[in-house]
């Protein structure tokens, strides 16, 4: 299994490594809970260097840009970040992406399960055009860090980064380091995420939770917790709410789908466009809901969401949600069949469970 530059650093600090898409990943540090408790309360720092990073640049980088993601680009400014997502010819996704505006070349960064999907899906779709494709991944570091008293903390050291809006980013040269830090996350939570080569990926860490102890403003977190916090969230997860039989708007992701795109004087039609227009003209097959179950019984994927007048649909991820005290899951279900505050059933393999449909997210931080 691969190595992130941050592993013995994790590793001194008693992490518990599980395989995650071959790479030898951080889960926990003890207690999940508690380490979903301090990102909501206070920080967390987590090793996000599986995720891959490939820089776009040349000539046509951003006619390929445009053909590949959901999203118009063209408009973007440099030092700002899109969510998007890249589908398949059937409108179905292959996965979802950050694209990054830099002043002369562009970066992506995509889940960690889906990178040499992606490498190839890049090279099917270049064709003529002229865009060097160069993936950083493995000379690269990233790190989330996520709280409602990070950006304080990440203020006594910079002015800049706390000014940002929320999907901007900004370069910053701090001693030797050079950083690329967005304010951008999987949590829910206010936050940065910031990519630097992978030689000084321990002398950051070491910066950023330079304050130890029971009252450390910032804590290193696991994919454990990682998973809880986007799920309270009502992130969609890849392999979970996305998939290749699964289109944007099933999963409730139009704002992330521009089907006028390619009208725009610099517009460019995007694989899959054609597929989701005749979507939106002739509906859904499932739509994503959140549920909240009463009891301690968690749903898991896959299983199934019934009613009185029969199935419904499938779950796609569960947990027990820390904030809110009880379990939480989000499932697929036939459009028009069930809405928020109608009661359904989860079948647990021989037991059944009740749980009531509500909107998504289940937990929205706070504005400051």
């Amino acid at each position: 299994m691969k190595k992130t530059p941050f592993y013995k650093f994790m590793q001194d600090n008693g992490a518990k490594f599980v395989d995650f898409a071959g790479w030898e990943m951080p889960i926990s540090f003890g207690s999940i809970i508690e380490e979903h408790n301090q990102v909501r309360n206070s920080g967390g720092l987590f090793d996000v260097s599986h995720m891959g990073r490939v820089k776009f640049s040349g000539r046509h980088a951003r006619r390929f840009l445009e053909r590949l993601l959901t999203r118009r680009i063209s408009n973007m400014k440099e030092g700002q970040c899109r969510y998007s997502l890249v589908c398949n010819e059937d409108g179905n996704v292959l996965d979802d992406v950050l694209i990054y505006k830099f002043e002369d070349y562009w970066m992506l960064v995509v889940n960690a399960s889906n990178r040499e999907k992606l490498l190839k899906h890049f090279d099917d779709v270049k064709g003529d055009l002229v865009v060097k494709i160069d993936d950083q991944t493995e000379s690269t570091a990233m790190v989330a860090v996520q709280g409602p008293k990070v950006m304080e903390m990440i203020g006594q050291f910079s002015k800049e980064v706390p000014s940002l809006k929320r999907y901007g980013f900004c370069q910053k040269n701090l001693l030797i380091l050079k950083m690329t830090i967005s304010r951008t996350g999987y949590t829910g939570e206010d936050g940065v995420e910031v990519i630097l080569g992978a030689n000084m990926a321990n002398m950051a860490v070491k910066l950023l939770l330079k304050d130890k102890g029971d009252d450390a403003a910032v804590k290193p977190c696991g994919l454990g917790a990682r998973d809880t916090l986007r799920m309270e969230a009502g992130m969609p997860l890849y392999g979970h709410e996305l998939d290749e039989e699964t289109n944007p708007f099933e999963a409730g992701l139009d704002f992330a789908v521009s089907l006028d795109k390619d009208i725009d004087e610099m517009g460019e039609k995007f694989i899959g466009q054609e597929a989701l227009k005749k979507v939106k003209a002739e509906g859904l097959k499932k739509t994503l809901v959140g549920l909240k179950i009463d009891g301690k019984r968690t749903p898991r994927q896959g299983m199934t969401v019934k009613n009185g007048a029969g199935e419904l649909g499938i779950v796609t991820s569960g947990c027990a949600s820390p904030t809110l005290g009880c379990p939480i899951a989000m499932a697929y279900v036939k459009p028009g069949t069930v809405g928020a505050g109608d009661k359904v059933i989860v079948e647990l393999g021989s037991a059944e469970i009740e749980a009531e449909v509500v909107a998504l997210p289940f937990y929205k931080a706070e504005k400051k």
